[in-house]
């Protein structure tokens, strides 16, 4: 079956950086626009960044652009958010997808805790 598993969230001061990763198993990767997404308490999950297939196109949400970086190694399986610049709204669990469009995916991690610090 499809396993997404995340790593890399954090408690983080605002201002400083942290790098997400996701691992992925059971599927063709290198067939899959990957992407993540996220949601904050009380809110709905939102999408953050997409990458398509061969890595040469992104997609970001106005609120992370030219803070957050996507990519993706085919090699390894695996995409990563390099995120910088992080602010207290960015405090959510991000979630891993598969499969992505800005509003949906076919498969999706369990996420991983990313807590900015004011």
């Amino acid at each position: 079956q499809v396993q997404l598993v995340e790593s890399g969230g954090a408690l983080v001061q605002a201002g400083g950086s942290l790098r997400l990763a996701c691992a992925a198993s059971g599927l063709t990767f290198s067939s899959y626009a990957m992407g993540w997404f996220r949601q904050a308490p009380g809110k709905e999950r939102e999408f953050v960044a997409r990458i398509d297939w061969s890595g040469r196109f992104t997609i970001y949400t106005d609120s992370v652009k030219g803070r957050f970086v996507i990519s993706r190694d085919n090699a390894k399986n695996a995409v990563y958010l390099q995120m910088s610049s992080l602010k207290p709204e960015d405090t959510a669990v991000y979630y891993c997808a598969a499969g992505v469009n800005t509003q949906t995916a076919q498969y999706w991690g369990q996420g991983t805790q990313v807590t900015v610090s004011s």
